[in-house]
């Protein structure tokens, strides 16, 4: 059986009766009341019931997503973070412009979803922290280059340069294998000369402690050090540098090549049709489509590549330590 087509009996069956966002929810509230006792899960439950009504509604509306491994293509990029209507305002690459709906609200849940207990002939070229987090780069591609120890300790991120330059090696070692790039930008943090003010003036690159907070607990709380036309610039910004990055990178390519995004980011939409409180980020099992309406741009090939089957290259695994400290970079702890 293919690695598109397979799926077992178990995780369908599983998958009908409770959706993935309601067992990630469900297994928070299970921890929080081992920890914190019945009152605060009872308060969780109140706040969590509005958005699982509403992720009802858009599952009846759009469907439960695109499974990405499942669709055509040779080369698949992903945009850390990326809107679909942010993305059709920049692209202006030659290719047709499509959208797909993620199955995932963060890059967690992307992730989990499309890609747990599986086997794929597919090489990572990876910048997200989530994937040695959730074990992924053990035993569920051919092969796996984690970038996260080539970190720019300025920026607190893997630059896009740098995904360029391996992805491109990657294309020359394998070449009868499915190629997946992971860039973590637009995600924060904000790498263009603008969003380096905003962190220079309090915005920190995604960290929370008690002296500081990061972007989102900024606008979630409405600071007045916040000017939110600044951070649609930075945003749009990151964008910008990102997609000049992917131009090079789709230069060297052959082979036909998809540009998507894992998820979006909501910047102080409600939900609907049940009123929410303004959110913001992007939260673990949010299902509205400034999450994860997220953009497929097809770039065709004049030749398609002949996968071919091979046991898994096995490489060093990253360290806790390490993965830890990226999660925290971008905002995640």
């Amino acid at each position: 059986m293919t690695e598109y087509a397979y799926t077992s009996k178990r995780q369908r069956y599983y998958s009908s009766e409770v959706g993935p966002d309601m067992r990630h929810h469900l297994k928070k509230a299970k921890n929080k009341y081992r920890s914190e006792g019945a009152i605060p899960v009872f308060k969780s439950v109140l706040r969590y019931l509005p958005i699982e009504c509403n992720n009802l509604f858009f599952r009846l509306k759009y469907g439960p997503g695109t499974k990405v491994m499942e669709e055509d293509w040779d080369n698949l990029v992903i945009l850390d973070a990326c809107r679909y209507d942010m993305f059709s305002e920049r692209i202006q690459l030659d290719g047709e412009l499509q959208s797909r709906i993620s199955l995932g609200s963060s890059s967690e849940e992307f992730l989990e979803e499309n890609f747990k207990k599986r086997y794929f002939e597919t090489v990572y070229v990876n910048t997200n922290p989530y994937v040695p987090q959730l074990g992924l780069d053990r035993g569920t591609f051919h092969a796996v280059i984690d970038l996260l120890e080539q970190w720019d300790s300025d920026l607190q991120t893997v630059r896009p340069e740098t995904v360029v330059e391996e992805a491109l090696a990657a294309h020359q070692r394998f070449p009868d294998k499915r190629l997946i790039v992971h860039f973590m930008q637009p995600h924060i943090p904000f790498i263009g000369e603008t969003g380096k003010r905003l962190v220079g003036e309090d915005w920190t690159l995604g960290t929370t402690n008690e002296d500081t907070s990061g972007v989102w607990e900024h606008l979630r709380r409405g600071s007045d050090e916040v000017d939110i036309e600044t951070f649609w610039e930075a945003y749009y910004e990151n964008l910008d540098i990102v997609l000049a990055e992917v131009e090079k990178l789709l230069d060297e390519l052959d082979r036909k090549t998809v540009i998507s995004a894992d998820h979006g980011n909501i910047v102080g939409e409600r939900l609907f049709p049940v009123p929410t409180r303004r959110m913001y980020g992007h939260p673990y099992g949010v299902h509205t489509t400034s999450l994860v309406k997220v953009p497929w741009f097809i770039v065709e090939g004049d030749e398609r590549r002949t996968v071919r089957s091979d046991p898994p290259v096995e490489a060093e695994s990253i360290s806790g330590e390490t993965v830890e400290s990226r999660l925290e970079a971008s905002g995640y702890r």
